[in-house]
């Protein structure tokens, strides 16, 4: 065997030479060669023959072959014995003597080039069955990071070989069904990048929960990368629309979440990484212009290898360069097939005993279990949930038994969050005192079918799944469009047959992520109440221009919508807050007046031209403006809401047009949801693009039924002739005059025959809610 092939350069590998130096370096090699622009740290691999060199010349093959055969699969005492006996037997062998020297003199060629003795390098574990789509050993192995001299390196390459036979590696392997003597480690030596002096992280060329492939998600720290995989921070996080990218004229970071970085790693002195903490945690740890070179690469490796990615990166705080570290195949969505669409369902309505940061669709439940560290695995049973502070790989066995998981701490791209996603299993993480709220043995359910917020539930609550075929979808002649309120459902939802949105509701935005009345950002600096003044620091804490953190949050709110849909329609209905809905809102009380009767009173239109709130409307306004020309997303278009007359109607567009948003320029429909609205349906089209029936204020009015009061709903429904007829008389007037009419209303969404009704009436399109889509499909022709 020729010490050639002991050792290769990552420019001397390519996607070929996976067999001889795993998915990782091959990857690297790859890209090196390949993609051009894409920068990628230098370094040499020992190959699978420096492996088996190893295990042959130190006679331990066949040990290790007697121990694995001992092995009791599914017993977790007799993994962690197997994984114990295994690794000692190989930390005890000794290099090979020429296989130690050209090792050594390899680490001196890598460090005479960036003009050192001894560089610091990291050291990290290729198995050659790894970063496939049938199997990705993501985590499974070790890295080690800031190795400097030769005899530490030496001890980290020693470590990674003996990392083959990690508990969680055999377990793995062992559910897959690899042969554990038929797969090999490479070790990759690279230069390390100084992002502990500046910023690291990953990024996929795709949303990692629902799959949805226009985007790039980037995530970013301070720091070595290693601390978002351990989850005890939030990192920013970053999406990028792809059909965008590279057009000057737009800037298509769509959403830019500042997270809670305060601590990192850094070098520590004597070799690997110390925690320190951070003084600049409120500041985001990429610039614009970085984000977007970030994405560029994401697209160019991902269109290279013709599958999603999933990326490693780290900025150099020496040089200010960008690097990608590694690259592999994004393995939970790039498999699926979207010719089916699951949908799980509660059948219960119940408030949960706790909540966080949902991962995954699915719903679990079973008994919980608190475990504090990994070394309870043995009271650890199949179908029991998890509940732990936070994960790392030495848990990953006891998570494959797991039927949910509940983390105190991580956010989306921690370590549970990755496996999770790759098991399968309903997760939840950043629950906050979760091992204190439940108790052992207690019976819980976990819902992660309501976007980022997930749900945990005292006892088994009853759910349902149900499973479309969507070829099965009929073509219908009236278009199927979508209503929707949250943009973290916004991409998943995409998914679905749908000819758009039919509308956009911005009062989520505002309540779920804004929380903060507009006015109040407004007047901040006039507020007196400092209890007050304090709150609203805590949430716009990354923004000294309060008004500037209402358009931002927004803009991304609805932008994240318009991306999800592109390059359909998306209708987007201005704040239909009622006063005392607006109340509720942080400062709300200050602004906002209280009325005997708030559903027919200072809402919609009203408020807009109003000079109590014009200033208010007018930041809605430029959050749009930004939608549509920064982000370039001019697919949306508007709706104006609960416009009582049309001289109402008139005031808007003039301070719609004060704010940078012409009629003409984009689409400005009215609600039709007052009997006025349809009596002077001609004169309100003279004025506007179309018109939406809301259904819901249309009965209401017209019946004069409060439907706030329950003990009068069975007076009559959307059913009723007279709402019918005015529905009619409002499609016919709109089909005369050429212009668009359809309805977003609940009524098609829970009475089948209504949305028969419409069909019948040729209405344009019906907007649905996003679980009645199908259903409602399903029925009409």
């Amino acid at each position: 065997m020729k010490n050639s092939k002991k050792i290769l350069w990552f420019k001397e590998v390519s996607k070929k030479d996976v067999p001889r130096v795993g998915g990782k370096n091959a990857s690297l090699g790859e890209m090196m060669s390949q993609l051009k622009g894409v920068k990628i740290p230098d370094g040499f691999c020992l190959t699978s023959q420096a492996y088996w060199y190893f295990l042959e010349e130190n006679k331990i093959k066949n040990e290790i072959k007697k121990i694995i055969e001992s092995y009791k699969d599914g017993d977790l005492d007799s993994l962690k014995e197997t994984s114990r006996k295994i690794k000692k037997i190989i930390r005890k062998s000794d290099f090979p003597e020429d296989l130690r020297r050209e090792i050594e003199k390899n680490y001196k060629k890598l460090s005479s080039e960036a003009g050192s003795s001894n560089i610091d390098v990291a050291v990290r574990s290729s198995a050659t069955a790894e970063d496939s789509l049938e199997a990705s050993f993501a985590g499974q192995h070790e890295t080690f990071l800031n190795v400097r001299g030769r005899e530490d390196l030496l001890k980290a390459i020693k470590d990674c070989i003996a990392s083959m036979f990690n508990q969680r590696a055999i377990a793995y392997r062992e559910e897959k069904g690899f042969n554990h003597l038929d797969i090999a480690i490479s070790v990759g030596i690279q230069r390390m990048v100084r992002s502990d002096k500046s910023s690291s992280g990953v990024m996929f060329s795709l949303d990692t929960e629902s799959g949805f492939d226009k985007v790039v998600l980037i995530n970013s720290i301070w720091g070595v990368g290693e601390m978002i995989v351990k989850g005890e921070i939030t990192p920013d996080s970053f999406y990028v629309f792809k059909p965008f990218l590279g057009k000057k004229k737009y800037n298509p970071i769509i959403v830019k979440n500042l997270g809670r970085k305060n601590k990192k790693y850094i070098y520590n002195k004597e070799g690997g990484l110390k925690e320190v903490k951070v003084k600049i945690e409120n500041k985001f740890s990429l610039k614009d212009e970085e984000i977007l070179t970030l994405a560029k690469w994401a697209v160019k490796i991902e269109k290279h290898y013709g599958i999603p990615q999933d990326i490693e990166w780290a900025k150099d705080g020496k040089t200010g360069e960008l690097f990608i570290v590694q690259s592999r195949p994004e393995t939970v969505h790039s498999a699926e097939k979207n010719s089916f669409y699951k949908e799980y369902e509660l059948e219960v309505d119940k408030k949960p005993i706790l909540s966080g940061t949902a991962i995954g669709d699915k719903i679990g439940f079973g008994p919980a279990k608190i475990t504090v560290n990994v070394s309870q695995a043995g009271k650890f049973k199949k179908g029991d949930v998890l509940v732990t502070k936070m994960t790392n790989p030495d848990w990953v066995p006891i998570m494959r038994l797991a039927s949910a998981i509940i983390t105190e701490e991580g956010g989306k791209t921690c370590h549970a969050a990755i496996v999770a996603r790759e098991l399968g299993i309903p997760t939840i993480v950043g629950a906050e005192k979760a091992s204190r709220i439940l108790k052992d043995g207690e019976e819980i359910t976990v819902d992660c079918t309501q976007g980022l917020d997930g749900r945990i539930f005292s006892g088994r609550v009853p759910f349902k799944v149900k499973e479309y075929d969507l070829s099965k979808i009929p073509d219908l002649k009236t278009k199927i469009m979508i209503n929707i309120a949250a943009p973290d459902i916004a991409f998943k939802t995409s998914f679905l047959p749908n000819d758009g949105v039919g509308l956009a509701r911005e009062e989520f935005i505002i309540a779920e992520k804004i929380k903060v009345h507009p006015l109040a950002l407004l007047n901040f600096n006039k507020i007196k109440d400092k209890s007050l003044r304090k709150k609203i620091e805590e949430i716009t804490r990354e923004y000294g221009n309060k008004k500037e953190y209402f358009i931002k949050e927004l803009a991304e709110g609805i932008g994240q919508i318009a991306a999800a849909f592109w390059p359909k329609e998306v209708i987007v209905r201005f704040s239909d807050f009622k006063t005392n809905e607006y109340r509720k809102l942080i400062g709300g009380e200050l602004f906002e007046p209280e009325e005997s009767n708030p559903m027919i009173g200072w809402r919609g239109a009203s408020r807009y031209y109003d000079k109590k709130f014009k200033k208010a409307f007018l930041m809605e306004c430029q959050a749009i403006k930004r939608v549509r020309e920064v982000f370039g997303l001019n697919n949306v278009n508007l709706m104006i809401p609960f416009c009582r007359t049309v001289a109402e109607g008139k005031k808007v567009l003039k301070v719609m047009k004060e704010g940078g948003l012409k009629k003409g320029k984009l689409k400005v429909y009215v609600m039709c949801e007052i009997p006025s609205n349809v009596a002077l349906a001609e004169r309100f089209l003279d004025v506007f693009d179309g018109m939406s029936i809301g259904s819901n204020d249309l009965t209401q009015l017209t019946l004069g039924i409060d439907r706030d009061n329950a003990s009068i709903q069975n007076i009559g429904n959307e059913k009723d002739e007279a709402v019918k007829n005015m529905i009619k008389k409002t499609i016919e007037i709109c089909r005369r005059r050429k212009k668009y009419c359809g309805i977003c209303g609940q009524a098609p969404s829970d009475f089948p025959e209504f949305a028969h009704f419409l069909q019948e009436n040729k209405i344009e399109s019906i907007s649905l809610n996003p679980d009645s889509v199908i259903k409602t499909m399903l029925k009409l022709k």
